[in-house]
C-alpha cells in the first residue's frame, strides 16, 4: 500500500493518544500515553511483531514518530526512513549528505524528527535544518542554522510550535556560543534567535569574566517543552566551556546549566533558573522539562519537574520560575544543600584539579539526557538514575582553537573494573543503575528497580500502569508502574540509548524501541 493510501486507510482507527507525534510524546514532555491495552496482568504476553535493521553503525538514538500508521525514524548521521508501523516495511528513505569533517561530541548522532502538516523536520550535523515531505520523502527546503566549521552541529529533534520550527545548537566542548532559533515551518526563514550566552549589553553578560562569553558553550542537546496556555517554551541549556577549567570564566556563567522560559512567538526571555552556577563538572541541564499541573502544598500550581544531572530533583513554578523545592535523589558531595532560592551551597575542595579530585556524582551525573516520565495515574515521577558513583575530575590550562576540543581537563572513573573480558560491566563498588520512582511533592524515593549496570535508556509510562525502558545490559523490559515489579523482560543483545514509544495501529497497542542497531516493535500475543 502506498503511504498516501495508508494515511487514509488507518485514519478511521486513530484515537486520542494513538499516535506519537513529538519527540517527547506531547508538548508537556511527560512521556506518558493514555493507552491501556497492555496491563500488569497481560504484559507477560508481549511478543516481537517486527524489526527494522538500521544500515548505519553509528549510535542509534532515534525516538520514532508515529502518525496514523506510518513510523518515521532517523538513522545516524542524517537519514530519514518512513516505515509501515504495522509490518516494519520500508516506504522511503531520505539521506542528507554531510561533508567529511570532524564532528562535535558525542558521536555522529541524531535523536529524531518533528512533524507538522505532513512535513518532517530534521537537524543535521553540518548545521542545517531540512524539511522533507512526509508522503514522498522529497526535500522541500533546507536552511543553514550554524557553521559546522566552528564546532556547531544539530543533533536533537526539533520542536514545532504553531507555525515555527525550533532547534538549538550542539557543540559545547568545541568553544561554541550556543543559541536556540525559530524558523518558519513553510519557508525555513529565521523568525527569532535566543543566544544562550548573552553578549555585552545584554543581561547576564556580566556573569562572564575575562571575555569568556565568546567561547562559553551553552549548547542545546535535547528538545524542549511548551505550555500553550502560557505560550512559553522551556529549554535546558548545556555546559559552560571549557568544561573543567572554570577559573578562565569567573562568574555564574549564565545561561549555562540552566532552564530558560521563552515567549514562543518572539524568543524573548521570560525567566531562567540556573541549577549549577559556575558549573565545573559538566553537569549541563540536558534533561527534559516535564510540565505538570497538580496540587502542591494545598494549592494548584503549574509545575516543572526536573531531575538534574547535578544530583538534585527540583520543583519550579513554570509560570514565574520560582524555586519551590530541591532534594538530592542520588549520592552527592559537591554541595551541602540548596538555599531558599535554590542556589547550591558548595562544599570546599570539590572542584577539578591538576592532581584529580574525587567527586560525587560522577561526570554522567545522577541522571542525564535520557527521558523521564510522569504518570497522572500514579502521580509518580520516573527516571533512570546512576547512584553512588563518582569520577576523578582533572583540570588543566588550554587555549581556545576554533573547531577543536576545548574542555580544559578530563575525567576518569574512580573505581576501574579489573575484568578484561568483553562482557565486563561496571565494577560493583562504582555505584549502580536503577529505575526509580519519586514522589513529586517531596522528591522522596517511592520504589526502585535495581540493575546490574547503569542505563542510557528513556522511559515511557501508560495509563495501563505499565512502564517500559531498556538498559546497557541489552534488556528491554516492563515494570508495574505502581510498585516497580518486573512484569516482562527480553534480552535484545545491544545497548539502549533511546526512548521507547507506544502507539495504536489497526486498533492494537504497540511498543517500539531502538536497541543496538535495530528497531524492535512488540505487541500482545494474539
Amino acid at each position: 500500500m502506498k503511504p498516501a493510501l495508508l494515511f487514509l486507510a488507518v485514519a478511521a482507527l486513530s484515537a486520542q493518544d494513538a499516535n506519537w507525534t513529538t519527540y517527547h510524546g506531547n508538548h508537556s514532555s511527560t512521556h506518558h500515553s493514555t493507552l491501556t491495552q497492555i496491563t500488569p496482568q497481560n504484559a507477560k504476553d508481549l511478543e516481537l511483531k517486527w524489526t527494522f535493521q538500521a544500515q548505519s553503525l553509528e549510535k542509534f538514538e532515534t525516538t520514532p514518530l508515529v502518525v496514523d500508521g506510518v513510523m518515521y525514524i532517523t538513522e545516524a548521521p542524517n537519514t530519514v526512513v518512513a516505515i509501515d508501523a504495522v509490518t516494519g516495511r520500508e516506504f522511503w528513505i531520505y539521506e542528507h549528505k554531510n561533508p567529511d569533517v570532524t564532528y562535535p561530541c558525542c558521536g555522529k548522532v541524531n535523536r529524531g524528527l518533528a512533524i507538522h502538516n505532513k512535513t518532517l523536520y530534521m537537524g543535521t550535523l553540518d548545521g542545517k535544518l531540512v524539511a522533507v515531505d512526509a508522503i514522498t520523502g522529497q526535500l522541500r527546503w533546507e536552511t543553514v542554522v550554524a557553521d559546522y566549521r566552528k564546532g556547531y552541529a544539530l543533533t536533537h529533534a526539533p520542536l514545532v510550535i504553531k507555525d515555527k520550527v525550533l532547534i538549538g545548537t550542539a557543540g559545547g566542548e568545541l568553544g561554541i556560543r550556543g543559541y536556540l532559533a525559530a524558523y518558519d515551518a513553510k519557508t525555513g526563514s529565521e523568525i527569532w534567535r535566543f543566544r544562550t550566552i548573552p553578549e555585552p549589553g545584554e543581561p547576564g553578560n556580566e556573569t562572564w569574566g575575562n571575555g569568556s562569553w565568546k567561547y562559553g558553550g551553552g549548547p542545546i542537546w535535547l528538545t524542549g517543552s511548551y505550555d500553550p496556555r502560557l505560550n512559553l517554551t522551556y529549554w535546558g541549556i548545556g555546559n559552560a566551556g571549557p568544561d573543567w577549567n572554570a577559573k578562565v570564566r569567573p562568574g555564574d556563567n549564565l545561561y549555562t546549566s540552566s532552564v530558560v522560559a521563552l515567549d514562543a512567538d518572539t524568543g524573548k526571555l521570560k525567566w531562567h533558573f540556573q541549577f549549577t552556577p559556575h558549573d565545573e563538572w559538566d553537569w549541563d541541564a540536558v534533561q527534559t522539562p516535564v510540565l505538570v499541573d497538580r496540587v502542591w502544598r494545598g494549592l494548584p500550581r503549574k509545575l516543572m519537574l526536573w531531575a538534574n544531572r547535578n544530583g538534585y530533583f527540583y520543583l519550579l513554578d513554570r509560570t514565574t520560575g520560582e524555586f519551590l523545592q530541591g532534594t538530592p535523589f542520588v549520592k552527592l558531595d559537591w554541595s551541602k544543600g540548596l538555599d531558599d532560592k535554590g542556589r547550591p551551597i558548595r562544599n570546599p575542595g570539590k572542584s577539578p584539579s591538576p592532581q584529580g579530585t574525587v567527586i560525587y556524582p560522577g561526570v554522567q551525573g545522577g541522571t542525564n539526557w535520557f527521558a523521564p516520565s510522569y504518570s497522572p495515574k500514579t502521580d509518580l515521577f520516573y527516571l533512570n538514575v546512576w547512584d553512588d558513583y563518582s569520577s576523578i575530575y582533572f583540570a588543566w590550562d588550554q587555549d581556545y582553537e576554533q573547531g577543536k576540543w576545548y574542555a580544559g581537563g578530563g575525567i576518569k572513573a574512580d573505581v576501574q573494573s579489573t575484568r578484561r573480558d568483553r562482557l565486563a560491566r561496571r565494577h560493583p563498588d562504582s555505584g549502580y543503575g536503577a529505575v526509580r520512582a519519586l514522589n513529586p511533592s517531596t522528591g522522596a524515593k517511592v520504589w526502585e528497580y535495581k540493575m546490574t549496570d547503569v542505563s542510557d535508556g528513556g522511559i515511557v509510562t501508560t495509563a495501563g500502569n505499565v512502564l517500559f525502558t531498556g538498559n546497557r545490559e541489552g534488556n528491554f523490559f516492563a515494570l508495574d508502574a505502581t510498585n516497580g515489579k518486573l512484569l516482562w523482560n527480553i534480552y535484545l543483545g545491544g545497548q539502549t540509548a533511546a526512548s521507547p514509544v507506544t502507539y495504536l495501529v489497526n486498533g492494537k497497542q504497540r511498543v517500539s524501541i531502538a536497541v543496538g542497531h535495530t528497531l524492535y516493535t512488540f505487541g500482545l500475543r494474539e
